[in-house]
C-alpha cells in the first residue's frame, strides 16, 4: 500500500505555464522527446502530491526550455515562466518551490535572469538543460554564468534536452527512453573534464534521472585521470567530482540503478523525484511503490531520499511539514482507488 503521509520533497516536478504552452503552440511543439506535452495546472500537481505523500514539489520547466530560435522571445518567456512559478508558490503555501528557467544559451541574459529569479522572486535554484542549441554545460561560453551561480552557492538542477546529433540517428525510439539520458551523461562528463566543477565549487548540481548513465560508466570515465587535460582541469580525479553531484530518482527507482548509485555516492546525495506530469500519475505511483519496496535502501536511507536529503539543500521547506498529512477524505479515497491501477501498470512494466 502506498503511504500518503510521507511528506516527500519532489525535486523533479515540472510545470507547464500558460505562457509556455502558448509559445509551444505557436511553434508547433506538441511533444517533448517523444512524449506528449501534458496539460498541466497547479491543482493537478497538488492532487497527485496529496495522493502520494508529496509535501513539496520544486517546479521546473522541462526541455526544450525557452529558446525557440529568437533571443528576445527566450528572455521574455523565461521571465514570464519564472514569475508564474513565483505566483504559484505564493498561491499554494508550503506546497511548491521552484527552479528558475534561464534564457540559454545566451550567457549575459541568463546571468541577468538568474539574479532576478534568485534575489527578487526567491527561486530555490535554477534549471539548466544538459545542452541548448547544441552547446553542452561545461562549455567555456557559460563561464560567466557559472561564476555568478558559484558566488551565490546556487543549486542547479540539470535536466536533459535532445541534442541535434540525437535527432540525426536512424532509430525509431522515443527520445525520452535513451537520448535524454545521453544528454545528461554528456553534460555531467563535460562539467567534470572541462573543469567547471573544480573551478566553481560553490554550485550544487542535481542530475536528473539518477544521472543518466553516469553511475554505470563512472569506473570507465575514471580512466581519464591519466590524461594531461584531466590532471589540469580535474586534479582531484573524476570520481571525486562524480561524488559531488546529487542525483534524483525520477523514472529511475529500480533496484539496479539504486544499488549502483548507493555504492558510488554518499546516500545523502540521492533525492526523490517524480517527473510529473511528463510521468503520468500511474507512473508516479509505480516509482513510489518501487522505491518503498527496495531492499537495497534501508529505512533510514529511504527516509533521507524521501525528504531529509533535500532539506539539507532547501532548509526553508522544513516549515511546510504537515500539509500533506491533512488530506481530505476524497483524496484518501482516490489514493486507495489508484492502488490497483498502479499495480496493474507495474505488472505490465515488469513483463
Amino acid at each position: 500500500m502506498i503511504e500518503a503521509t510521507r511528506n516527500r520533497i519532489d525535486v523533479h516536478h515540472h510545470l507547464v505555464p500558460p505562457q509556455f504552452a502558448a509559445s509551444a503552440e505557436r511553434h508547433g511543439l506538441k511533444k517533448v522527446a517523444g512524449a506528449p506535452l501534458p496539460h498541466w495546472t497547479p491543482q493537478r500537481s497538488v492532487d497527485v502530491m496529496d495522493r502520494y505523500g508529496i509535501q513539496t514539489a520544486l517546479l521546473s520547466l522541462s526541455a526544450p526550455g525557452v529558446y525557440f530560435g529568437d533571443r528576445d522571445e527566450a528572455r521574455d518567456l523565461a521571465r514570464a515562466c519564472n514569475e508564474f512559478a513565483a505566483e504559484t508558490r505564493a498561491n499554494h503555501p508550503g506546497r511548491f518551490g521552484s527552479f528558475a528557467v534561464l534564457p540559454m544559451p545566451f550567457t549575459e541574459d541568463a546571468c541577468e535572469e538568474a539574479v532576478y529569479a534568485l534575489d527578487v522572486l526567491g527561486a530555490d535554484g535554477v534549471v539548466l538543460l544538459g545542452s541548448t542549441d547544441g552547446h553542452f554545460l561545461g562549455d567555456n561560453r557559460f563561464d560567466e554564468l557559472m561564476a555568478e551561480l558559484d558566488r551565490r552557492e546556487a543549486i542547479v538542477f540539470v535536466h536533459p534536452n535532445i541534442h541535434p546529433t540525437s535527432e540525426q540517428l536512424p532509430l525509431d525510439i522515443p527520445d525520452f527512453l535513451i537520448e535524454f539520458l545521453c544528454d545528461t551523461t554528456r553534460a555531467a562528463t563535460n562539467l567534470i573534464l572541462n573543469g567547471t566543477v573544480e573551478r566553481y565549487p560553490g554550485i550544487r548540481f542535481i542530475l536528473a534521472h539518477a544521472g543518466g548513465f553516469l553511475p554505470y560508466v563512472a569506473w570507465r570515465l575514471s580512466l581519464a585521470n591519466e590524461l594531461p587535460a584531466t590532471i589540469r582541469h580535474a586534479p582531484k580525479g573524476v570520481l571525486h567530482y562524480v561524488r559531488r553531484f546529487y542525483f534524483d530518482t525520477a523514472l529511475s527507482p529500480s533496484p539496479f540503478a539504486m544499488a549502483a548509485l548507493k555504492e558510488l555516492v554518499d546516500p545523502s546525495h540521492i533525492l526523490f523525484g517524480s517527473d510529473f506530469p511528463f510521468a503520468p500519475e500511474a507512473a508516479v505511483g509505480m516509482e513510489i511503490k518501487t522505491l518503498d519496496g527496495l531492499s537495497v535502501l534501508d529505512p533510514v536511507t529511504l527516509a533521507g531520499v524521501d525528504r531529509e536529503n533535500a532539506l539539507k539543500l532547501f532548509p526553508r521547506h522544513a516549515a511546510a511539514v504537515g500539509a500533506a498529512d491533512h488530506q481530505s477524505l476524497g483524496a484518501r479515497l482516490k489514493s486507495a482507488i489508484a492502488e490497483p491501477i498502479v499495480s496493474a501498470a507495474d505488472a505490465i512494466r515488469r513483463r
